[in-house]
């Protein structure tokens, strides 16, 4: 019986997995890694950056706190006052044969009533469609000042 419920535990840890990871863009510039890597640091600098390896093609920013007022949780809706997301960006720039590609993966949590001991707590929840429209739009525009063409 407990051999059940740790593969029913085991399943839900992959699903979970899998679905923190959609919502990720990737697109192809034709230039070079340096211009590639230079534009996406530029398209996060709104944002404080803790991984930043240019050898391994890997950019990482900190959490950022978004306020979210007006969100209700429960059944009767209450309305929870100090309602926030945070978000935190993950770019890859890897280099092609003739190309460079640059994905960027939003991991995004908001603040949820969870009952139990700890009545507030962090949750996984999709990524913002204008999250990633804005933050694909900067690249886009970096990568241009920068001579790219994007594919």
């Amino acid at each position: 019986m407990s051999l059940r419920y740790l593969s029913l535990i085991l399943i839900i840890v992959f699903l979970s997995a899998c679905a923190s990871t959609s919502g990720g863009q990737q697109q192809f510039a034709v230039c070079s890694y340096d211009h590639a890597w230079d534009a996406a640091l530029e398209a996060v600098k709104d944002r404080a950056i803790t991984t930043h390896d240019k050898d391994a093609g890997l950019i990482e920013t900190d959490w950022l706190e978004i306020s979210m007022p007006g969100r209700a949780f429960g059944i009767l809706q209450r309305d929870v006052s100090d309602g926030k997301d945070r978000s935190r960006l993950t770019l890859t720039v890897k280099r092609l044969d003739d190309v460079t590609k640059i994905s960027v993966l939003e991991v995004r949590q908001q603040w949820v009533f969870r009952g139990g001991s700890r009545l507030f707590g962090w949750a996984p929840t999709d990524p913002s469609p204008d999250v990633m429209h804005d933050i694909q739009r900067r690249l886009d525009s970096k990568l241009k000042e920068h001579g790219c063409s994007l594919t």
